[in-house]
């Protein structure tokens, strides 16, 4: 290809954007030039819509891979003034009602005045085919929305925020947008989903705000206890938080020491003497840490109720015709006994077997039961192996999203002797405050849950710290029943759990394949989710998961995700968001909660319906549709492939999982144990057996900083 005659120079329309990382506005798009046939790569960090009339100055580059790339060091962003141009515009989701067709129909029919036409003679869009009054009606409201937040999307442009963010910017301030960013742009990593503390910082700096100012110390710590938060952290040691701060900012010590004093004064964070050294928390982790103690010492404070256990014990064996081993005779009688207790154990222990044998009693001696779990599918298999309805427990405590809280709590408590609740350990730290809150003091709670597992993807870890605080009842059940030795899956899984390399002779269930290198795995998986498994087995595509202990690399979820689209679902109507493509029948997750919309993290759906003119997806969820704004669309990733951590608290059929060296920092015992547990029928690991041996002889958890166990043990000793 040969270069332009204008090497640092170029004007052209823009025809589509190919990569674009909201992070930092990193974009890689495409552009039509004028008498050029081939369109032109360009890069840069822009904001930027397709249609648009870019001036751009910057530099040539050569990719190996992919050839000659224009890199931009400014742009200058004109409303289209091409045909092309403003139809692409108008394509571009930029006014709800419009889509690729009608944008189509509206340029041939008013050509170069189709912009002042929407502007100022909106009455003649009626002349244009299926456009009736309504849909003319939100057209113009559209356009007159984007009309108001033009201003604030200028100057946010001008600042470096993207079209995206600019206009979840204008929702959440309206008229006061401008003055909010221009005060504290450091609001945004607080108040707007999706803007870190990177993006708002570079928005600060552009506004001129002073690197070494405590305002920006302030932003910084907030923004690192939120990041120890989203690994586990409840808490962090002042002095380990002060160097991180301090280093990732290059901000003197001393300016962050009085931030930290400024924000504990203000009430946004704690600062508390614990385990001999200061420990940092936010208020609301602070606040649900103490609260969680509260609430289980004002439970165990009351008498359970009287009952013969034995005589209960032996009604219940007659009943259903069972003979309990003695650790599920010891979990019923300290059920009965106890205020509070913990049940924990793997697959195939008896869990299901006590559970359902404690309902029974419980129905018998007519006590009101409530069951619950955290999420969706945990709940449904929980009222399918009991035979009585379950919630999860954000249905359970009556979530109110327009009130922004639960309607159960302390003062409006559940109707309800028995609360058990199963898969405790997905249970965070502040949704476990959350449902203590709302447990009448009379009750009876159950917490039932693997503790060797993952711990909860939220803050905390709640269900290994009660186990670990020794204040309540706690039956650990290790026997697995003869029954379930038969499944080379539940074999295994105590293996791993034990320490012991797994058995990977052929099986039913359990098979492993060898591959050393990723992109070797990579074919096989994409092999085995296409023809293999759904032929060999007779299982649908839909039951299979493919769960990866990383998110990047070859077979880490992002790419395996991309490659799955790409051999499942190739083609169909489709809307590109964030770098990425979300396409009709796509396989997808909700990655945050969402409790307007009744759809919680790590819930996971097909994409049933795009609509480009009205800009909405549909995505059908196992009892439910779920219709998403495409602002919204940041709430959805692609799941042919996700995290062993976004896995907890399911079960799926079919599970393959690729396991390599190259995983190195994520092969811990706790998680190959949690993927293995997660397969009800069929595992396949695809990969190496050095892999395998490191995760198994790997039983070094990686440390959370809780305050819980000290908080039990300094309330219960009082």
């Amino acid at each position: 290809m040969l270069r332009p005659s204008a090497p640092t120079t170029l004007e052209g329309v823009l025809d589509r954007i190919v990569y674009f990382n909201e992070e930092d506005n990193y974009t890689v798009a495409k552009l039509q030039i004028d008498g050029r046939r081939e369109l032109i790569t360009i890069l840069g960090n822009l904001c930027v819509s397709p249609g648009e009339t870019l001036t751009l100055k910057g530099e040539w580059v050569r990719n190996q891979k992919f050839g000659e790339q224009f890199r931009v060091k400014s742009c200058l962003a004109k409303v289209p003034a091409t045909l092309t141009g403003i139809e692409k515009y108008l394509s571009s989701g930029l006014i709800r009602g419009v889509g690729p067709v009608l944008a189509q129909r509206l340029v041939k029919r008013f050509g170069l005045e189709t912009l002042d036409v929407i502007e100022g003679d909106s009455q003649k869009i009626l002349e244009v085919e299926d456009i009736g009054p309504v849909r003319l009606a939100r057209i113009v409201q559209t356009w007159e929305e984007q009309k108001e937040i033009r201003e604030v999307i200028l100057f946010l442009q001008g600042i470096g925020v993207s079209s995206t963010y600019a206009t979840k910017i204008y929702k959440a301030y309206k008229d006061e947008a401008i003055h909010v960013v221009k005060e504290n742009p450091y609001r945004l990593a607080m108040d707007i989903p999706g803007i870190g503390f990177k993006t708002a910082d570079r928005i600060a700096q552009s506004l001129g705000i002073d690197p070494n100012s405590e305002v920006r110390a302030e932003a910084g710590i907030l923004y690192t206890l939120i990041e120890l938060m989203d690994e586990g952290h409840t808490c962090y040691p002042k002095a380990s938080l002060s160097e991180k701060v301090s280093s990732n900012l290059n901000i003197d010590a001393k300016i962050v020491q009085g931030a930290l004093m400024a924000l504990n004064k203000a009430g946004k964070i704690v600062l508390k003497e614990e385990d001999n050294s200061t420990k940092v928390y936010l208020k609301p982790l602070y606040v649900a840490e103490e609260g969680v103690v509260k609430k289980l010492r004002g439970l165990m404070n009351f008498s359970p109720p009287l009952m013969n256990v034995k005589e209960a014990i032996e009604w219940v064996q007659k009943e259903s015709q069972i003979e309990l081993a003695d650790k599920q005779r010891e979990a019923i009688s300290k059920a009965i006994g106890s205020k509070v207790l913990v049940i924990t154990g793997g697959p195939g222990t008896g869990k299901t077997t006590i559970v359902k044998s404690i309902i029974q009693i419980a129905d018998r001696e007519r006590r009101r039961v409530a069951l619950a779990s955290p999420t969706g599918r945990a709940a449904k298999r929980l009222s399918e192996v009991t035979g009585k309805e379950a919630k999860t427990i954000h249905r359970l405590l009556e979530c109110s999203p327009k009130e922004g809280k639960f309607k159960r709590d302390d003062q409006n408590p559940l109707k309800a002797d028995l609360v058990i609740v199963d898969e405790a350990s997905m249970m965070d730290i502040l949704l476990a405050n959350h449902l203590l809150k709302a447990i009448p003091p009379p009750a009876t709670l159950i917490l039932v849950g693997d503790a060797d597992q993952l711990p909860s993807v939220g803050p905390g870890n709640f269900l290994r710290d009660v186990i670990d605080s020794q204040v309540v009842e706690v039956v650990t059940l290790e026997h697995v029943f003869r029954q379930a030795r038969q499944s080379q899956i539940i074999v295994n899984a105590h293996r791993v759990n034990q320490g012991q390399f797994p058995q990977l002779t052929s099986s039913k269930d359990f098979y492993f394949i060898d591959r050393k290198e990723p992109q070797e795995v990579l074919e096989v998986i994409k092999e085995l989710y296409a023809r293999r498994i759904p032929q060999a087995f007779r299982i649908s595509r839909k039951d299979i998961q493919i769960l990866t202990p990383m998110h990047k690399g070859v077979v880490g979820v992002s790419n395996l995700n991309r490659e799955l689209q790409g051999l499942l679902n190739p083609t169909g109507e489709e809307v590109s968001r964030g770098g990425s493509i979300l396409r009709q029948n796509d396989k997808v997750m909700q990655v945050r909660n969402n409790y307007g919309k009744e759809v919680y993290n790590g819930d996971i759906g097909k994409i049933s319906r795009i609509n480009l003119e009205d800009q909405e997806v549909v995505v059908s969820f196992e009892d439910k549709e779920i219709t998403y704004e495409f602002g919204e669309l940041d709430e959805l990733r692609l799941a042919y492939a996700v995290s062993v951590h976004k896995s907890q608290g399911s079960e799926y059929p079919v599970v393959v999982m690729p396991i390599l060296t190259q995983h190195f920092i994520m092969l811990q015992r706790n998680l190959l144990y949690t993927a293995i547990t997660r397969a009800k029928r069929l595992l396949i690991l695809v990969g190496t057996k050095q892999a395998l041996a490191i995760a198994v002889k790997n039983n070094q958890v990686q440390e959370r900083y809780t305050g819980l166990k000290v908080k039990f043990k300094s309330m219960f000793l009082s």
